[in-house]
């Protein structure tokens, strides 16, 4: 019989496996302040007891540490930026590596996942499995623009972060350059989520922030568009700086505010009476791309960025009523509430970006509404008009889906990009409420599965507000339709959407149209005073998070009702409660905290972690959505100490993932680094951009 995984549970680790350093940079200690949402809200099924069943509480007793998992692996991360790949000899224990069986590499796993599963280690590195090969493609500090400096961590300046790649990259898109090169070159796109001022900055004090430093993390926010080339002789990637098409879009880079509620008296600020003009982009997570080139970024914890609230429209928002961590409102008063109580307003939205235009300004989209977007992703109706999916990254939040009335143009001319670029600016605003098909009774928070042997049931689109080019209507009793654009939050709890576990990234599957949304965690679930446990969200004190698969009706982007299923839940194969599709379990690699998303050419979904509870660093997963090894999950790489995966992007022959965070370990900064990756002892901890290949150039998985 397999054991239980260690859970991580060292004194030090936040709710959901973060350092507390992560958790005061990243979102403002949102796990340790009262959860915004209050409302009355249905869950999925009746209230039920907040008691875990004796079952699981004995369960939870019996976990006990399963040494030596570390896996066949190839381990990069040290030294030189293009180190030598040095193997791992240990496998992992109780077949959690998925060798044998369902899980066999060598042609008898689900194409695109034929890749001797990387297991469970905490190694300072990228690992990645054999038979692969991989290459930083770029760091922070890296100068892309013209004019820009070489990284010197211990002179920056804001002037040099501006013209050099960002902070803490999240989201990655690769477009294409045709032509340029024989097609050797792409156009990356990177989020840079936030800054960690003790990991970039010698000497570092958090209660007096320099002026300089807080206009470096100014600069290092925001996005960055870069060129790429790929070597094709050993599949390596790397940065062409200085490129025509390198930009940097920073927190104080001019963007419009579009949609609805542009213009609106809530938007207005003594610096933009207009309502229409914003400054910067705070706290980009994940994102998407568009079928009309550009590029979609979600504005998430952009509370935690301004000082003194006391609003009582903002306490849904988690608005705090001290000072900030980061102290920017003693340099700038528009992060100072008391000062400016709108600004805050202007923040929270999907950010629409057009790489291939470096003099465009970026647009906010009010249309999609204002909440903690962690992403935003684009599927097409049949005739041709986009429906965008994105979700609000708070425990007992929702999920919302946008779908636009005007139809895409073809085209490359000035007059039919600006006509896309208006797509997500008239259209409804819908919040998701679900309903499970098993009685509320057998739901008892220890994740056991129902008696009709599926977590599923059905869904509607409640509408919110739908806007025209001749204005917007409100479909919620008692708010205008610029307080729903605004306090998009306050209009979901009206209408009654459902509380999920931190729905965060939301992928629609290219092949099937089916829609798949990450549930990262929720600690709080089933503690007195919150809700208990119900078909969608199944788990008390749910530390792993799932996988929700929905399926609109008909098959159709436009539709308001759906049908859905937990198609993965996540933890330790061994216990119970996990759910892997019905595949064999003693055939998949242990998951805890599924984030981003994202499918690979054969219909697999990716799956990157954040705060991995079960003892090993966070990594990138695949597992097959159909056929009959429909639940075969395998991992694919780990990330260094302290970091998280981001990005994901998997392409026939590469994969890419943003390493965020490296080395963000609590007690660690510059002095004491707690990580040596990518550059080795001596060197700064540097977030970075990683590509991984096969030795052989040949597909990846196949």
């Amino acid at each position: 019989m397999r054991k239980l995984l260690p859970l991580i549970g060292s004194s030090g680790s936040h709710p959901g496996g973060r350092s507390a350093l992560t958790c005061r940079f990243r979102c403002g200690d949102a796990c340790f302040h009262d959860i915004p949402n209050t409302s009355a809200n249905e869950y999925v099924g009746d209230v039920i007891s907040d008691a875990l069943s004796r079952r699981s509480m004995m369960r939870a007793a019996a976990v006990v540490t399963v040494a030596g998992a570390v896996g066949t692996s190839a381990v990069v991360g040290t030294g030189a930026p293009e180190a030598a790949a040095v193997t791992a000899t240990t496998t992992a224990k109780g077949g959690h590596g998925g060798h044998g069986g369902h899980g066999d590499s060598g042609g008898k796993g689900a194409r695109g996942l034929r890749f001797t599963p990387v297991a469970p280690n905490t190694t300072d590195a990228v690992v990645i499995p054999d038979g692969y090969r991989q290459n930083v493609v770029i760091r922070w500090g890296e100068p892309i623009l013209r004019g820009a400096p070489a990284f010197d961590p211990e002179n920056q300046t804001a002037a040099a972060q501006a013209g050099q790649f960002g902070y803490n990259n999240d989201f990655l898109a690769l477009l294409p350059l045709p032509g340029e090169h024989g097609s050797s070159r792409q156009l990356l796109v990177a989020n840079h989520e936030y800054t960690d001022e003790v990991l970039m900055f010698r000497g570092y004090d958090a209660e007096n922030p320099t002026r300089d430093q807080v206009e470096v993390a100014w600069a290092a926010h925001g996005l960055s568009a870069v060129v790429v080339e790929e070597d094709r002789k050993s599949g390596k990637l790397t940065a062409v700086p200085r490129h025509s098409l390198n930009r940097r879009v920073t927190a104080t880079t001019e963007f419009r505010l579009t949609g609805p509620a542009a213009g609106s008296d809530l938007l207005k600020t003594s610096a933009d009476r207009t309502g229409r003009k914003v400054l910067g982009t705070l706290n980009n997570c994940s994102g998407g791309t568009t079928p009309w080139g550009t590029t979609l970024h979600g504005e998430e914890n952009f509370n935690q960025y301004f000082a003194h609230g006391s609003r009582t429209t903002d306490t849904r928002y988690g608005i705090g009523t001290g000072a900030t961590e980061r102290k920017w409102e003693r340099f700038d008063k528009r992060f100072d509430i008391a000062q400016e109580p709108n600004e805050v307003h202007r923040f929270g939205y999907v950010v629409e970006f057009d790489p291939y235009d470096p003099t465009s300004t970026p647009r906010k989209h009010t249309a999609l509404g204002r909440f903690k977007h962690e992403a935003a992703t684009v599927r097409m109706t049949d005739d041709g008009r986009p429906v965008v999916y994105t979700g609000d990254d708070e425990r007992f939040d929702y999920f919302y889906k946008f779908v636009g009335s005007k139809k895409m143009r073809k085209g490359s001319s000035r007059a039919v990009r600006e006509h896309n670029l208006s797509l997500l600016d008239e259209g409804t605003l819908y919040v998701a409420k679900l309903t499970g098909d098993s009685p509320a009774a057998e739901f008892d928070g220890s994740g056991t599965l129902p008696s009709d042997g599926e977590f599923d049931g059905s869904g509607t689109w409640l509408p919110l507000v739908t806007a025209t080019a001749r204005g917007a209507v409100s479909h919620v009793d008692g708010m205008t339709a610029e307080e729903v654009l605004v306090f998009t939050r306050l209009a979901g709890d009206k209408v009654g959407a459902t509380k999920m576990d931190r729905p965060e990234d939301i992928e629609p599957s290219p092949r099937t149209g089916k829609v798949y949304v990450a549930l990262t965690n929720n600690t709080n679930r089933g503690k007195s005073g919150y809700a208990s446990a119900d078909e969608a969200n199944p788990r008390n004190a749910n530390k792993h998070g799932h996988i929700l698969e929905l399926t609109e009706r008909r098959g159709r982007a436009e539709a308001t009702s759906f049908a859905w299923s937990l198609f993965l839940v996540a933890g330790d194969p061994a216990d119970p409660a996990t759910y892997f599709a019905g595949f064999p379990k003693d055939d998949v690699s242990p998951i805890s905290c599924p984030d981003n998303v994202a499918f690979d050419p054969h219909g697999n979904l990716w799956i990157s972690t954040d705060g991995a509870q079960l003892g090993s660093h966070d990594g990138l997963f695949g597992v097959a959505t159909q056929g009959s090894r429909r639940g075969e999950l395998k991992q694919f790489l780990t990330v260094p100490t302290g970091a998280e995966t981001c990005g994901p992007l998997v392409q026939d022959r590469r994969v890419l993932v943003a390493v965020q965070h490296p080395g963000e370990v609590d007690g660690a900064s510059v002095e004491s680094p707690a990580s040596v990756w990518p550059d080795g002892a001596g060197k700064i901890v540097r977030p970075a951009v990683v590509a991984v290949w096969r030795a052989d150039g040949s597909d990846i998985g196949v």
